[in-house]
């Protein structure tokens, strides 16, 4: 009787194929780099900020002589940064410290805004980005302006200077 491949057939091309493996290692990895490229982080800076207050209290809660208040988009929730009064008062000024770099514009620009007691009866229930300097800029750029959302646009290079965005 005669059977379909034999058993020492079998073994030859067993012992064929796994030959013809072990002269080649099989890579499974695609092509590409063995290790993904670092992140780095962006540059951060200290960024002077300037806030003028317009004149006379628009307060009817009486609290004239509570702080401007400064918000950034690149601070966690809860994070502000209280500004000081200046000569006279009106001028409220204060340091924001690691503010990411983004110009030349990168992504998106940073959104800031004040709270300022003086005007919390106003429709924006005193938050405001005019008069705010940030960077020896003057912001010129708004979003939401009236509401409570008001924000200026600024970008921030790498020595701390704002630039309205173009």
């Amino acid at each position: 009787m005669r059977t379909v491949g034999s058993y020492s057939g079998r073994v030859r091309l067993g012992a064929l194929v796994a030959a013809l493996f072990s002269v080649s290692c099989y890579d499974f990895r695609g092509e590409g780099p063995e290790d993904p490229s670092p992140v780095v982080p962006p540059a951060v800076v200290s960024v002077t900020i300037e806030y003028r207050q317009p004149l006379g209290c628009v307060n009817s809660a009486g609290s004239c002589d509570d702080p401007v208040v400064f918000f950034g988009s690149w601070l966690r929730l809860g994070q502000a940064v209280t500004l000081s009064p200046r000569s006279g008062g009106l001028i409220w000024v204060g340091t924001a410290h690691n503010v990411p770099v983004n110009f030349p514009p990168r992504e998106y620009a940073h959104a800031v805004r004040v709270y300022d007691p003086h005007i919390r009866d106003h429709p924006t229930g005193g938050v405001t980005a005019e008069r705010l300097w940030v960077g020896r800029q003057l912001l010129t750029v708004y979003d939401s302006e009236g509401t409570p959302a008001e924000s200026a646009l600024v970008y921030v290079d790498e020595n701390g200077f704002g630039h309205n965005p173009f």
